[in-house]
């Protein structure tokens, strides 16, 4: 069955347009060294799996209440059984966000051909050519390139985002990202955090000042209909 290895009950920044909470499964196939989820990416196995027939009763327990789950991760679509939870989200009436690395364009798919998912957020690590680099991973980049066409021709609510990690993502990546995705509804840059991280050595890299990041955000504005800036 899917790992649920942690509940954020009120995650009022994770799913733009309803009142949330978030679930986190565990396990990823990317190594991003900046990822602050070390512990759901390399470790899942030590973190604690919630009970299904809990989740089932918390669910229960928030009707009227909740608008929507957002299933985040780690890589969600590498649980095998993740359209069973879906659907025990989704005949509660509740509206379902997936967060992805975009990696598995197949599984996606399906799940939004199935009625599965409402809106969905895919992270963009770097510029193309960048991919393995960044995410450390053997990532198919006509995968990732797959994930971004489906998503823009979903009709789905969606959105693209970018973290920026001083000396590994920044201005020049961004602006071949935005080049990239140019045209899309919205674009969040998200502040880098250094806490937790897949790669220790990146607990001693400072992350942008808000002011750069604010500026950052400025400079790709031209290529989206929205931007929006998320941690700094």
């Amino acid at each position: 069955m899917v790992e649920i290895k942690g509940l954020e009950k009120f995650a009022p920044l994770d799913f733009p347009g309803a009142i949330a909470s978030t679930v986190f499964l565990g396990g990823c196939n990317f190594r991003c060294p900046f990822c602050h989820n070390a512990d759901l990416v390399l470790r899942p196995e030590t973190l604690t799996e919630m009970p299904l027939d809990y989740f089932i009763s918390y669910l229960d327990s928030r009707q009227g209440w909740l608008d929507g789950i957002c299933v985040s991760g780690g890589e969600p679509l590498l649980q095998d059984n993740l359209d069973v939870l879906l659907r025990i989200i989704k005949d509660r009436n509740l509206l379902v966000k997936i967060d992805t690395n975009g990696s598995l364009p197949d599984r996606l798919e399906g799940l939004i051909a199935a009625g599965l998912v409402d809106q969905a957020a895919m992270d963009v690590k770097a510029p193309l050519g960048r991919y393995r680099q960044v995410t450390r991973s053997d990532v198919s980049e006509d995968d990732i390139v797959r994930s971004i066409d489906l998503l823009r021709r979903s009709g789905l609510r969606h959105a693209f985002r970018t973290t920026v990690v001083p000396g590994l993502v920044g201005e020049r990546d961004l602006l071949e990202i935005a080049q990239w995705l140019h045209g899309a509804a919205l674009f969040q840059v998200q502040q880098f955090s250094p806490r937790n991280t897949v790669d220790r050595n990146y607990l001693q890299v400072q992350p942008y000042p808000p002011e750069e990041v604010e500026r950052l955000a400025d400079l790709v504005r031209p290529y989206f209909q929205e931007v929006r800036v998320m941690g700094a």
